[in-house]
């Protein structure tokens, strides 16, 4: 990634017994369940203060607001008398008016009042929901520790009486204390390289889901009961939370707390987060849990913004698993099932083995590396990094999604920043590396619009022919040509799809991987729009990753050429029928097709272009391969067009000097 948040990855320890880690022993199930009432007649408690104090506050507000409606009441009466008696002996006609302006103001007032109670009334709600949010958290950190204490005692009294040993050695036991927050020795590749390996995990979050407990005791053993491993003990709540979908759950107003979604009442009231109840759950399954405050870059951040305020506050966990801190971001990892509307009501049973339930994995033991581009805690400890950055070293950071995470994606820049400026031309340009292994399936794609507005075009012209999108080795580059001074958005789409699935034909979605604020403070040089050839990249990169078409002349997507140029690819694969277009912008590109030939021989593929004038062309080749059904052979030229597949395309300047 970029320097600020280098972080060196350490070999593999050793001492795999903090990866391999044997599940310790719970507790009796009366002894766990008898602590647990006790907490809950403490949150009864703190409940019943909440209600009375919300009580209190409401109708201290409803009196303020009705004293001084009287007294404005009082003094409007007051007034209209006075002015009565000013006018009682002139017309019926002033005295009706009168009387009508006087209920206008009646009214008005009445109106304003009501809106005041109102604003009151949502302002003191936040700041009680507030105080009650620290208030459960605190409580829960108190219990936490309780009922860790009550685990770590019978654990204690486990492994004295039991060795368990791990790769011929004696496996330590899972710390009594929560260890100081250091950065983890190995990254999460090294604890898991593919979900699919807690397929069973999750397969039990997912069963459990659909069922209602009626305390934390038994939920969590059912949770973790055959769980082997602390990673897989945290692996089983979290996809638990992801999968419960907490926030549709309907709750009824007069919700008990020893019902079974009383356990969740806290999520109804507000008053718990998804953070909060994680860290409950965890130390009901005997793991150390934190919840961590900061900043995040979250739904309307975008790019260039400060964290100046409370806006973009949030919150977040660290667990204690695999000899490490590591980072888990429930809220964010949830996603709704499939076929939610056929997903069975809590408590009933069918369909479940139609669901399939969609989560983001990227949050799950996130490596801090990656976690700080997102997330930014208060206390700098907690960024788990060897080396903390600064407020402003995270508001410099790209802003970057999962998904680029999940593809491997990074910047070969070390001075890719949040925010870009362009040179005296206007130009600027992103560059993002692949990996090796996505290199054939990575497809992208991208928006610009003006940064303040949602306009996304300039003088009639749409703002993406100025951003050239090209692939060059393992670096597909946009490089932004501003067509005036201004800020934009440059929003990076991206999808991994075979060749097989593109060439189809059918539409592909694509998913947002990162964002840029492009700053051009004035520009020397007018742009002119790209030609208006099909979307997509520029340069041979895709002919070949799509068809095993291989450039043989160019293999750049910007080519130099005189009046006259001819570019040739060789086939590794048969193809059939090629043909291509020539743009330009301002001309019709009819009567640019006689400019354009092609010719076969043997595997090579040559295409003849003659350009009517100096200028900048663009070239559209299309093929398809040969056997692929559809194509009508004596069809119009304008049907093959539709029938063939874009293969690939070339920005061109033509001129004599060239």
């Amino acid at each position: 990634m970029t320097k600020e948040v280098d972080w060196d990855v350490q070999p593999l320890c050793l001492n795999r017994s903090y990866i391999i880690h044997i599940a310790s022993h719970l507790p009796d199930r009366d002894e766990q369940t008898k602590l647990e009432m006790k907490h809950r007649q403490e949150e009864d408690d703190l409940y019943r203060k909440f209600s009375k104090h919300r009580e209190e506050e409401n109708r201290r507000i409803r009196d303020e607001i009705q004293d001084e409606w009287e007294r404005e009441l009082e003094r409007l009466t007051l007034r209209f008398q006075q002015e009565m008696q000013v006018k009682k002996r002139r017309p019926d006609s002033e005295i009706g008016a009168l009387t009508l302006r006087h209920q206008q103001e009646r009214a008005d007032h009445e109106k304003n009042m009501t809106l005041r109670r109102d604003k009151k009334k949502e302002s003191l709600t936040r700041k009680m929901l507030e105080h009650e949010r620290a208030a459960t958290a605190a409580l829960v950190e108190k219990q936490s520790h309780e009922m860790m204490e009550l685990i770590q005692e019978r654990r204690s009294e486990y492994m004295a009486a039991s060795s368990l040993y791990v790769d011929g050695e004696e496996a330590p036991p899972y710390p009594a204390r929560a260890p100081a927050p250091q950065p983890p020795l190995v990254s999460k590749f090294h604890i898991y390289t593919d979900p699919a390996e807690f397929a069973d995990v999750d397969k039990i979050a997912i069963s459990v889901a659909q069922e209602d407990q009626k305390t934390f005791t038994d939920l969590v053993r059912q949770l973790v009961g055959r769980c082997a491993t602390d990673v897989e003990k945290a692996r089983t709540i979290f996809r638990w939370i992801t999968v419960k979908n907490l926030n549709n759950i309907q709750f009824d107003d007069n919700l008990r707390g020893d019902s079974p979604l009383g356990l969740l009442r806290g999520i109804k009231h507000g008053t718990e987060s998804y953070h909060v109840l994680f860290k409950r759950l965890c130390s009901y399954a005997g793991l150390h849990c934190v919840v961590i405050k900061g900043y995040s870059k979250s739904a309307g951040y975008q790019p260039g913004v400060r964290f100046e305020d409370n806006r973009f506050r949030n919150s977040w966990n660290a667990v204690y698993v695999a000899g490490a801190w590591r980072f888990v971001q429930c809220n964010w990892g949830a996603r709704h099932l499939v076929n939610a509307k056929d997903a069975p009501r809590p408590g009933s049973r069918g369909k479940q083995d139609s669901l399939r339930y969609e989560y983001d994995d990227h949050y799950f033991l996130t490596d801090p590396r990656e976690f700080i581009y997102e997330f930014f805690p208060l206390q700098p400890d907690w960024q788990l990094l060897k080396t903390p950055v600064t407020l402003h070293d995270f508001e410099e950071l790209p802003f970057v999604r999962s998904l680029f995470f999940r593809y491997g994606l990074y910047f070969s820049d070390p001075n890719t920043k949040a925010v870009m400026y362009t040179d005296s031309t206007g130009a600027a340009t992103m560059r993002i590396a692949m990996p090796a292994h996505m290199q054939s399936s990575l497809i992208f794609h991208y928006n610009l619009k003006f940064y303040d507005t949602e306009g996304d075009g300039f003088d009639g012209v749409s703002l993406k022919k100025f951003v050239m999108q090209s692939v060059v080795g393992n670096v597909v580059s946009f490089r932004v040509h501003a067509p005036c001074s201004g800020a934009f958005l440059l929003d990076i789409f991206a999808n991994a799809v075979t060749p097989r699935e593109y060439l189809t034909g059918e539409p592909m979605k694509f998913k947002s991987v990162c964002k840029f604020k492009i700053c051009c403070a004035e520009l020397q040089t007018v742009m002119v729009p790209l030609p208006d050839c099909a979307s997509g990249e520029w340069g041979p990169t895709k002919a070949t990753r799509l068809f095993g078409l291989v450039p043989i002349t160019h293999q750049e997507a910007l080519v130099f050429a005189g009046r006259e140029l001819e570019l040739q690819f060789r086939m590794s694969r048969p193809l059939a029928d090629f043909m291509a277009t020539l743009h330009k912008n301002g001309v019709d590109e009819k009567r640019l097709g006689k400019f354009v030939h092609q010719a076969v021989s043997d595997d090579v593929v040559t295409f003849y272009i003659t350009f009517p004038e100096e200028g900048q062309y663009g070239l559209d080749i299309y093929t398809r391969e040969r056997g692929s059904s559809g194509l009508q052979q004596n069809g119009s030229t304008e049907k093959e067009k539709h029938l063939l597949t874009h293969c690939c395309k070339y920005l061109i300047n033509s001129s004599k000097r060239n």
